[in-house]
């Protein structure tokens, strides 16, 4: 059974940067699409960064562009994203899931079949 587990969250002030991690078990993920999303209170769940794990193609949310970057380390069944110059716009629950390759597009609208309970971000102005 595929289990995701995010864990990095926390309180930032605006501009901070935080780095969330997601641990995978119960697979090797090195062909899959890995996705961060996020949901605001009161808003819908958006994508917000993939990466296939293959061949390492990312994709980004324009929201988020040039502001965060996704990576992965094998070894470690571990995805990463690294959030810079956070915004109070970025507050959010942020969840890890995965997905079949075909999933990874700048769209986020594909299959996710794991998803993990989502790690806090909240940023102060």
């Amino acid at each position: 059974q595929v289990q995701l587990v995010e864990s990095g969250g926390g309180s930032v002030e605006a501009g901070g940067s935080l780095t969330l991690s997601c641990a995978a078990s119960g697979y090797t993920y090195t062909d899959n699409c890995m996705a961060w999303f996020r949901q605001a209170p009161g808003k819908e769940r958006e994508g917000v960064a993939a990466i296939y794990t293959r061949v390492g193609s990312t994709y980004y949310a324009g929201s988020v562009n040039g502001r965060v970057t996704i990576s992965h380390d094998n070894a470690k069944n571990t995805v990463y994203l690294q959030m810079n110059s956070l915004k109070t716009e970025d507050t959010a629950m942020y969840y890890c899931a995965a997905g079949r390759p075909y999933s990874c597009d700048n769209t986020f609208s594909g299959v996710f079949e794991a998803w993990g309970q989502g790690t806090q971000v909240t940023v102060s102005s």
